[in-house]
């Protein structure tokens, strides 16, 4: 809110977009602690351990570290996957300042709390600064992931949906100072 402005004079749009914001940081704040503890679970109870079966051979819990991206593409370039990390949470916050509507709101949390918790992990975890691997668990298959994962995977499918369907993540602008300016 811009100083000496009530919130009575600040637009309706404009304050749903900043709770909608704040959605958004929650969101991804809860996604990365989420992760972040299971990743602590997963590296405590299962290191040195057989994989555990919770569904058969279609879901186990087997720890794994990834120095890659997906299918641990690029393990030689982890510092190029922490870049790219960086960048997103970046992009993905200053995307999410504009955002007016309470499905991009969820389906841009997701994607924060995703990356911003794969950049920690390539950051601070072995072998070293901006070289760390990734810790996956959640093993579906030809395919071993974790929380991060799951809420990336999510909030890209939805924000897909939300794109072929249409629905715009801010209303145009159309205050009247700007509408004037542009005549």
């Amino acid at each position: 809110m811009a100083t000496g402005q009530s919130a009575s004079t600040v637009p309706a749009a404009e304050r749903r977009g900043s709770r909608l914001f704040v959605l958004v940081l929650v969101l991804a704040a809860v996604l990365v602690v989420v992760d972040q503890l299971t990743k602590w679970w997963a590296v405590a109870e299962l290191t040195g351990r057989a994989p555990i079966d919770v569904i058969g051979d279609l879901l186990q819990l087997r720890l794994t570290y990834n120095p890659g991206a997906a299918f641990s593409i690029g393990t030689e370039y982890t510092w190029v996957l922490t870049l790219i990390a960086a960048a997103a949470v970046v992009a993905i916050t200053w995307v999410s300042r504009k955002v007016q509507s309470r499905a991009w709101a969820i389906g841009l949390g997701m994607m924060l709390g995703g990356a911003f918790t794969h950049l920690l992990d390539r950051l601070f975890r072995e072998p070293g600064f901006m070289r760390g691997h990734v810790v996956d668990f959640i093993d579906y298959g030809p395919f071993v992931g974790n929380v991060a994962d799951i809420a990336l995977v999510g909030g890209v499918a939805l924000i897909l949906v939300l794109s072929l369907r249409n629905i715009p993540m801010a209303e145009p602008d159309t205050a009247p100072d700007q509408a004037a300016s542009t005549q």
